[in-house]
């Protein structure tokens, strides 16, 4: 058996769906939450301060920030293939914040993103068995998504 614990970090983003069928296909943002879920055993060495951990909570806080919040929050993720918000991005200042991507921003798409960005950073000094087995987005209070290797 194997432990599992959970940490997450939010963003304010925006995004669009461009060939939705409804209200998504417009410029919109939410309130994600990133939420990585670790798999693993705890750290039995003694006197470390990991002991009893799979990994320190603020490690992974520290990943998470750097490898998903500091990208894609307060930032429009835009799919590479929407022509018109990209001419319509040309025209902003150079400072405004916009992350192109391969892929349709859903929630099921950047939930496949965020685990590919945060998986190869979880890790451990210690020698315990430490996965990144899963990533949740929420992408409004009612609606999550997650990718699972």
């Amino acid at each position: 058996m194997a432990t599992t614990i959970r940490r997450y970090v939010e963003t304010d983003t925006g995004h669009r769906v461009p060939n939705h069928k409804s209200k998504c296909r417009h410029m919109h943002g939410h309130r994600y939450r990133f939420e990585a879920e670790i798999e693993g055993d705890v750290v039995d060495v003694g006197g470390v301060s990991e002991e009893g951990m799979l990994i320190d909570f603020s490690d992974v806080s520290k990943i998470l920030n750097e490898y998903v919040h500091d990208i894609i929050d307060h930032a429009f993720v835009v799919y590479d293939k929407d022509t018109v918000l990209l001419e319509l991005f040309e025209k902003l200042p150079p400072d405004h914040r916009i992350v192109r991507v391969p892929f349709i921003p859903t929630a099921e798409n950047l939930a496949k993103w965020a685990f590919e960005q945060v998986a190869p950073h979880i890790k451990t000094a210690y020698g315990n068995d430490l996965r990144l087995v899963a990533m949740h987005v929420r992408e409004t209070p009612k609606s999550w998504a997650s990718w699972r290797e």
